[in-house]
């Protein structure tokens, strides 16, 4: 690993970078923007809690109770 090419990006404090380089000749932290996630890509969603249902049930609750506050306690 010590024989492999290296990055060579300027770094914030103006030296190159000596981390291995990949495919593309610079290392996975300068090795460009990512691509980010696929439209539609199920890998990134976990567990639901920002959906638009979700999101609509909460706000429908709050409604809810937010009405019952006025109403007078026995």
């Amino acid at each position: 690993m010590h024989l492999s090419s290296r990055c060579g990006t300027r770094t914030q404090n103006g030296m190159p970078c000596q981390s291995p380089a990949v495919a593309n000749g610079r290392c996975r932290m300068h090795g460009g923007k990512s691509s980010g996630v696929p439209i539609g890509n199920d890998n990134a969603r976990k567990h639901g809690l920002w959906t638009v249902d979700a999101v609509a049930e909460r706000q429908e609750l709050v409604a809810l109770l937010r009405s019952m506050r006025g109403f007078p306690k026995r």
